[in-house]
């Protein structure tokens, strides 16, 4: 639904988007992952029409993003960084006027907002005008503004901005529940959590380049960062424990001054090590535990590089 070829953008002597390829079959959702600055925004306004890409191609539900712009539009739906809604109108009163926009009829239009409105849990504020919506609330219709037309395509950036956790988990599952039904979903996003749960795919962004891509599951295995975490009871020796492992070749870290060490890159052979070197130190872990990657080692790795 989503191809991306060698597509760059150049806004005056600044690269924002260099050479990036990418694709997003079908009824899959991509998580766009990237520090502020590392050219998501920019993809997704050029993939929604809103800016030209200076070199490259880019098709959106098989149409041209430059040569059939009408037709991209026709097929995508976009919830920016921002709610967009009017605040003067009611949530009821917003997703009528889209979709009369948007040439639905009269009656129709009023069907759909009321479809979209229980959706999304906001039947009871329908006739409330937005401006006394909560912050979830106005991201909630702001979402549902962008399904008036029931898109195959929806970009979504950082759609869970500022959000209270609350809030940003009611946003994941509508999310999940359009993925379910087959909506094709590009998602930019700093939360990496967010990246875990709803993406099939993630691509990491870094300096407008494209600097990986896979699985979650693939992207953790490339970091490696297997760990070790090793919970000290109180009163050990942490010092003299560091000082062991170390001895034995292994690559030991303390968590803020605690009794908290963490082994990094272990395998079996480490953790047979680590629970022989306590043992020669007679000292029994309240907690030993293998630690697999997470996306943050992933953004923290791979997201640097340039």
């Amino acid at each position: 639904m989503i191809e991306v070829e060698q597509l760059s953008k150049r806004y005056g002597d600044t690269l924002a988007l260099s050479s990036v390829d990418l694709s997003v079959a079908a009824g899959q959702v991509l998580g766009l992952i990237g520090h502020n600055g590392a050219g998501k925004t920019t993809l997704v306004e050029i993939l929604s029409t809103l800016v030209r890409p200076s070199a490259g191609t880019a098709r959106v539900a098989g149409a041209d993003v430059v040569g059939s712009p009408g037709r991209v539009r026709r097929s995508i739906g976009l919830t920016g960084q921002f709610a967009t809604v009017d605040d003067t109108l009611s949530g009821t009163g917003n997703l009528v006027l889209l979709a009369r926009l948007s040439g639905t009829g009269r009656r129709a239009a009023r069907v759909r907002a009321a479809e979209l409105l229980e959706q999304f849990g906001l039947t009871q504020a329908a006739d409330r005008r937005v401006r006394t919506y909560s912050g979830g609330m106005r991201r909630r219709l702001d979402l549902a503004a962008s399904l008036v037309t029931a898109p195959a395509v929806l970009f979504l950036d950082e759609p869970t901005t500022g959000l209270d956790p609350t809030s940003r988990r009611a946003v994941w599952e509508q999310v999940a529940q359009l993925a379910e039904r087959g909506t094709t979903i590009l998602l930019t996003t700093q939360y990496l959590e967010e990246a875990d749960q709803l993406s099939d795919r993630i691509v990491v962004l870094a300096g407008g380049r494209v600097v990986a891509g896979g699985t979650p599951a693939d992207l953790k295995q490339q970091v490696g960062r297997r760990a070790i975490v090793v919970r000290l009871p109180p009163g050990a020796p942490v010092g003299r424990v560091i000082e062991h492992l170390a001895g034995r070749g292994l690559d030991v870290a303390q968590r803020n001054e605690s009794a908290e060490l963490t082994v990094v890159d272990a395998s079996s052979a480490t953790i047979v090590q680590v629970v022989r070197a306590l043992d020669d130190l007679g000292i029994e872990a309240e907690r030993l535990e293998v630690a697999e990657p997470s996306l943050d080692d992933v953004f923290a790795t791979l997201g640097e590089a340039r």
